[in-house]
């Protein structure tokens, strides 16, 4: 599957055009068109590279990757990579809209600098929010999600595999295991977890259980 064509529901042109007028008509400080233009290559490049590696339903059509943009879990991890594409790029008005457009249509705070990882994917995200920390791939987040860093600023590590369930929270200097599951309601507080674990309760009171799924195997695919 690593070969077949990536499709998108919209033409790079006419995608480029929808985001302008999305950010315009919530922005309306000055027209984005050619300025998201030219950081869309960037941002696209790395939405193929994300979609390939996500098995859930609604990310393939008829055997192929395909990026829809009223797929709005899709939609919301795309306006993250043209947030931080333009940041990258210092393109600051295309990187400060895509972030507050995403907050504005999916209740999503992933704000433009935070280094989220090349595949992850996000399940009606509402209320999440996904600050500072060190994020490795096959990252999973549900809504009303809370990860960052406490109040001397230390922040937490995420290993490969990681699945955080609605409500979960994720902060300061823990360190998250590989093929971790945060259970719903959970909160972890500089608390770590070792590989193929199940983090429950609530600190000072988390448990640990093993984890008998595969992450990569069950949400993502490693093609």
């Amino acid at each position: 599957m690593s070969d077949a064509p990536f499709t998108t529901s919209l033409s790079t042109e006419a995608l480029a055009d929808y985001v302008a007028r999305q950010m315009n008509a919530f922005f309306p400080d000055g027209d984005e068109g050619d300025a998201v233009e030219d950081v869309l290559g960037d941002a696209l490049g790395r939405m193929e590279h994300c979609v390939r590696h996500v098995r859930m339903k609604g990310w393939w059509k008829d055997g192929n990757p395909r990026f829809n943009h009223l797929h709005t879990d899709q939609y919301a991890v795309f306006l993250y990579f043209l947030a931080n594409a333009a940041y990258r790029r210092d393109v600051e008005s295309v990187a400060a809209k895509a972030y507050a457009l995403n907050k504005a249509l999916h209740g999503l705070d992933a704000f433009y600098e935070v280094e989220l990882p090349g595949i992850f994917a996000l399940v009606h995200p509402v209320g999440t929010v996904l600050g500072r920390a060190t994020y490795g791939d096959y990252f999973c987040a549900y809504q009303n999600v809370t990860v960052g860093s406490d109040l001397d600023n230390r922040h937490p590590v995420i290993g490969s595999g990681v699945v955080l369930y609605g409500g979960s929270r994720v902060i300061g200097d823990g360190r998250i295991g590989n093929n971790c599951l945060i259970s719903a309601g959970c909160s972890l507080l500089g608390d770590s977890l070792p590989d193929n674990h199940i983090a429950l309760g609530q600190h000072p009171a988390v448990t640990a259980k093993p984890n008998r799924r595969n992450v990569i195997g069950d949400i993502f695919q490693d093609v």
